[in-house]
């Protein structure tokens, strides 16, 4: 049987820690436990779910990223050395914090599993943030640069009062054949509200949070991987004010920087599942509601991107007021990156992830982001 770890409510002491590696993840132990604080979601964290036979061996990695433009040419290069198994249990943390408030999630995974096989790869890892006080974009993708991934494009969402920008992963060839946490690096999606454009009254209320959080934003990573929120609990009279302005602001109010979302990437199925049109009967027809703001399956303008997504999970959130309430998790997204023309005659064997359409397409995010909308959970509900 495996040991249990208990974590104080000072976790952020842990981090600069020379032990903090050690004992967060014991490399004698597949499955550990830690309390979250009062401010969590979720009462208790189990790693990991469903990659327990990752290697937590100590072994570091030089990297060389190399950012594939259209034509297959590399766009830009960059070197980084640091330890590749405190970064994937990072990961790991992140993503079962993720599974354990979000039980959908967590059963397609399994479900998935049991159709296709034992590997599935993670497209990416999308993330909130209130665009203010340095609690924005910056504060989460700091840990990500650290480790060799490179920012690339920047994309714009008016009507949400959204920018975001993705991050592209380095390449580590030790990883290339694994699954989940153990597979590809995932890329990184990062967005943030635009606070400036709100009302001053909702200005108000996130101020007011990310000052209580103070240094929080220098752990935005490390709260993610806690799920912990870096600042108080709210009141829920506070939340629905800023749900009526911005669901996308109250849902950062009560998740912080957990995982929003994380992506199968479906092309690298085995089965005929591979075919994002298939998985999404396939995920239907097992009970579960997917998002249908702009069409189920959300495409690209090229038609090479094709994206559709559940809708999100709910969990019971106590405010600082005394009123429990249901409110919005995370949901789970699936993507398939097809061929890009200039590759459409080499065989299937020989394709690789830079023979397909990278990057992410505004109008695609823009109908995934209301997975969380009260309107997709109404639509579930019903």
């Amino acid at each position: 049987m495996s040991s249990m770890i208990r974590f104080p409510s000072s976790m952020f002491s842990l981090y600069s820690s020379s032990s903090f590696k050690s004992s967060l993840f014991p490399s004698n132990s597949s499955l550990f436990r830690f309390e979250n604080s009062k401010n969590s979601l979720s009462s208790n964290v189990v790693y990991p779910f469903w990659n327990s036979n990752f290697a937590m061996e100590n072994r570091s990695f030089s990297v060389q990223s190399a950012s594939k433009t259209q034509d297959g040419a590399v766009a830009q290069d960059s070197s980084f050395q640091g330890s590749e198994s405190f970064f994937r249990s990072v990961l790991a943390s992140m993503e079962e914090v993720y599974l354990n408030k979000n039980p959908t999630a967590k059963a397609i995974l399994e479900l998935v599993h049991s159709a296709d096989g034992d590997r599935i790869c993670y497209d990416h890892f999308a993330f909130r943030t209130f665009g203010v006080n340095g609690h924005g974009i910056d504060s989460m993708s700091k840990f990500f640069l650290d480790f060799g991934y490179e920012q690339r494009e920047e994309l714009r969402f008016p009507a949400k009062k959204l920018k975001a920008f993705w991050f592209s992963p380095p390449k580590v060839s030790t990883s290339c054949r694994g699954s989940g946490i153990n597979g590809p690096l995932p890329r990184i999606f990062i967005s943030e509200l635009l606070v400036d454009q709100l009302s001053p009254e909702a200005q108000d209320i996130i101020k007011k949070y990310t000052d209580i959080s103070r240094c929080g934003k220098e752990y935005a990573a490390l709260a993610s991987a806690f799920g912990t929120l870096t600042w108080k609990k709210p009141m829920y009279s506070e939340f629905q004010q800023l749900a009526k302005e911005s669901e996308y602001a109250a849902w950062t109010l009560v998740n912080g920087y957990a995982l929003n979302h994380v992506t199968i990437s479906t092309h690298r199925l085995t089965s005929s599942l591979r075919s994002i049109s298939n998985l999404n009967q396939f995920i239907e027809k097992n009970g579960f509601n997917l998002n249908s703001e702009g069409g189920v399956l959300k495409v690209s303008p090229d038609g090479l991107l094709l994206q559709s997504s559940t809708v999100a999970d709910s969990t019971s959130f106590e405010f600082s007021d005394g009123i429990t309430e249901a409110v919005p998790c995370s949901y789970i997204e699936f993507a398939e990156r097809l061929v890009l023309p200039q590759y459409k005659d080499l065989p299937p064997e020989e394709v690789e992830e830079f023979h397909r359409r990278d990057g992410f397409e505004v109008g695609n995010a823009d109908k995934i982001f209301e997975s969380t909308s009260k309107d997709q959970l109404t639509r579930r509900a019903a």
